[in-house]
């Protein structure tokens, strides 16, 4: 019987891509001409009205191809199968780490039961106590979600946002906890965001983005600043303390040190950034980094201030200085740089915690405030780990995981110098079959790039294997190894993956970085290829079997060599996508993003930004791979319009090739859905795309 289900199956697969496919007949896309002149070059633009996505001639466009979209993928064989595997996989008993306020015995801790859609907090009076629901999302509408969380040093008050459909513009309330009684102070502009509370209870620090009309149109997303409530008072009284006046891109941060005598304030303008302080009552805010002339991360423990940053150091160093004398003619070197990169630290439990990334795998090595070294932090295998907690706690948290290593919270025993297991992986899923491995190529211009391999110990290099080529190589963004659910069911099908650490990320460095910004974008792009082309030169797969995805920053990695090298592949995810770079800037809070891509205000930019937008570069005629594009209807970073452009000129290009696809996703945002089942089918229809296009299915 199993015998003729696969039988089946494999004749319902070829009949879907030799005849659907061949038969598709595209929704209809009028082509409006439009034409700007830019530093003397003339760009046309046919699909300019698709940028509107409130004008009701988009609202309909889109729903036509969502029903186009759906009339394939609702058929595909391997579709129904993952819907119930990742239900299976994905809804169980889940708990995240304990956290106990500072000041007191109260504990909170995140807990999603088998059959919730969302996460809920709970909280408990003590250690003796028994956990009770705090706030439980899952009663809430299903497009609401809980986001950002911010309990008070004492635990007596909880304040927490609510987002409507992905849109990451939450409205803080703030709870009474003992009474659960949702008090009716609120708080001023969008976006908001609780940072600290003052110790007595009397109010908190928040940060917003203004109001619709108090900034000029199209400014709503800049202009963050940092106010202060009083506890009981209107949100019209609430105080602006700290902001620009002339930069609009310029970020502001404020919270009170673990000790509770000081204020640390921030101001940041993409990756670099200034940082001041002052005692609690004071109101002279003294500078410890000024200039915006590299990035700066600060903790105050003991009066004493250290500081990493990547000032002079491209993988970064730390200094340490003491609050009466934080001026940079002070500052002592801590930790020295090295050939790793200092990714953070972490003040736990009376020592620092130093995490670095070595070849993009952790390595935490243990300090004292001297900075005398310890000892390494043991972790099981190579992956990828990080250390929570708070200076004046004993408890030291430790998450690790790697590609084959599922998810696993410990508590780390300092005298012992062991890790004893908190919380395992809650499913039994058979990870002995598989392996990765790390290797390194040339890039283009020569320049090694390496690339973690995830497959079945048995797989053979006969370049026949479906492989899923992932990237991103932006932002300073590292890709290290992680556990994922649904890669396990890539791999069951008999699929290998493939991520490369990118130019562009954050993996090796500020330089490493730097190697992908703005003129050198080209460098990922070229990263990538040469990754395709060796693990094709290498016999793991071919271009037939291999598959490319990528998400925002990671959407315009794969969209820009899908244009650039469309033979090399089979079939291509293109997640909430950067596609228009000539006009990417003039939308949602994107200005923020110049100093990572250049602006075709600029020139200079403007040559290279045009030489490889992948908007501007689909050509006629060409043989381009299966896409699909994804967006959400609410993504408050990546507007949906890039995608829905994209669409319609490779539409356009080739009518009879290879299917291309649309998804505006309804009540999602940046992140996809608001609740486990959206996230399930919406991971449903990408995999069993990809796995339609590549011949996979299961036995």
């Amino acid at each position: 019987m199993k015998k003729i289900h696969l039988l089946i199956s494999i004749l319902l697969l070829n009949l879907i891509s030799q005849n659907v496919f061949a038969q598709m007949k595209y929704p209809d896309t009028p082509r409006i001409a439009v034409e700007d002149t830019l530093h003397n070059i003339v760009i046309k633009d046919d699909y300019r009205w698709l940028e509107d996505g409130e004008d009701p001639k988009v609202i309909k466009w889109e729903e036509e191809q969502e029903k186009f979209t759906r009339s394939i993928l609702d058929n595909l064989p391997q579709r129904e199968y993952l819907i119930n595997k990742f239900n299976e996989l994905w809804h169980y008993d889940d708990v995240g780490t304990p956290s106990k306020v500072l000041n007191g015995d109260r504990i909170f801790l995140r807990e999603k039961q088998k059959d919730d859609e969302k996460w809920r907090v709970l909280t408990k009076e003590n250690e003796d106590a028994e956990f009770e629901v705090l706030i439980d999302p899952n009663l809430w509408d299903p497009k609401e979600s809980l986001y950002g969380t911010r309990s008070s040093r004492d635990g007596r008050y909880y304040a927490f946002g609510k987002t409507v459909g992905g849109d990451e513009n939450p409205h803080v309330r703030i709870m009474e906890i003992e009474t659960k009684k949702i008090l009716p102070d609120t708080l001023r502009g969008r976006k908001q965001y609780v940072t600290s509370w003052l110790p007595d209870n009397s109010g908190l620090y928040y940060s917003a983005c203004p109001l619709k009309g108090e900034v000029p149109e199209g400014e709503e997303n800049y202009w963050r600043s940092i106010y202060f409530h009083k506890l009981g008072t209107s949100a019209d009284e609430d105080e602006k303390i700290y902001y620009s006046e002339d930069k609009k891109e310029i970020s502001h941060g404020v919270w009170i040190t673990e000790c509770g005598k000081y204020i640390v304030f921030y101001r940041g303008l993409f990756q670099k950034n200034e940082i001041y302080f002052k005692q609690l009552k004071e109101k002279e805010m003294i500078p410890i980094a000024t200039g915006f002339d590299a990035s700066y991360s600060v903790e105050i423990i003991n009066d004493k201030i250290l500081i990493k940053t990547d000032k002079d150091a491209p993988m970064y160093k730390m200094y340490i200085t003491d609050v009466n004398h934080p001026g940079r003619e002070y500052w002592n070197e801590f930790l020295p740089e090295t050939k790793d990169r200092l990714w953070y630290f972490s003040s736990v439990a009376g020592y620092i915690y130093v995490v670095y990334q070595h070849n993009a795998y952790s390595l935490v090595k243990i300090y004292n405030l001297d900075g005398e070294y310890i000892r390494d932090l043991p972790f099981p295998t190579l992956g990828t780990g990080s250390v929570s907690g708070y200076w004046s706690q004993n408890d030291i948290w430790v998450n690790f995981c790697s590609f084959t290593y599922p998810s696993t919270i410990f508590k780390y025993d300092f005298e012992s110098d062991k890790l004893k297991l908190y919380k395992e992986f809650p499913l039994d899923i058979d990870v002995e079959n598989y392996t990765s491995e790390q290797v390194w190529y040339e890039s283009k211009d020569g320049t090694p790039v390496s690339m973690f391999i995830i497959h079945r110990k048995d797989m053979n290099k006969n370049g026949e294997n479906p492989c899923l080529l992932s990237g991103y190589g932006g932002f300073n963004v590292s890709r290290t190894p992680s556990f994922s659910t649904s890669r396990i069911v890539w791999l069951e099908a008999g699929g290998m993956l493939a991520i490369p650490n990118l130019r562009g990320g954050g993996e090796y460095g500020k330089k490493w970085h730097e190697a992908g910004k703005k003129e050198k974008r080209q460098n990922v792009f070229d990263d990538f290829t040469a990754a395709a082309e060796w693990l094709i030169e290498n016999k793991y797969t071919n271009p037939e079997k291999l598959a490319i995805s990528g998400g925002s920053n990671g959407g315009l990695l794969v969209g820009a060599v899908t244009v650039q090298r469309p033979e090399l592949f089979k079939v291509v995810n293109c997640a909430v996508p950067l596609l228009d770079m000539i006009r990417y800037h003039k939308f949602g809070p994107a200005r923020f993003w110049i100093e990572e891509y250049g602006s075709a205000e600029d020139p200079e930019q403007f040559k290279y930004l045009y030489k490889y937008s992948p908007y501007h570069n689909v050509i006629n005629y060409t043989d381009y791979p299966a896409i699909i594009f994804t967006a959400g209807e609410n993504d408050a970073r990546v507007d949906p319009l890039h995608a829905r452009k994209m669409v319609a000129r490779l539409q356009e290009a080739n009518p009879n090739g290879n299917p291309i696809l649309l998804l505006v996703r309804k009540d999602s945002g940046h992140g996809g859905g608001t609740t486990l089942s959206m996230h399930i089918e919406q991971a449903a229809d990408t995999w069993s795309f990809l796995m339609n296009e590549l011949g996979m299915n299961w036995e």
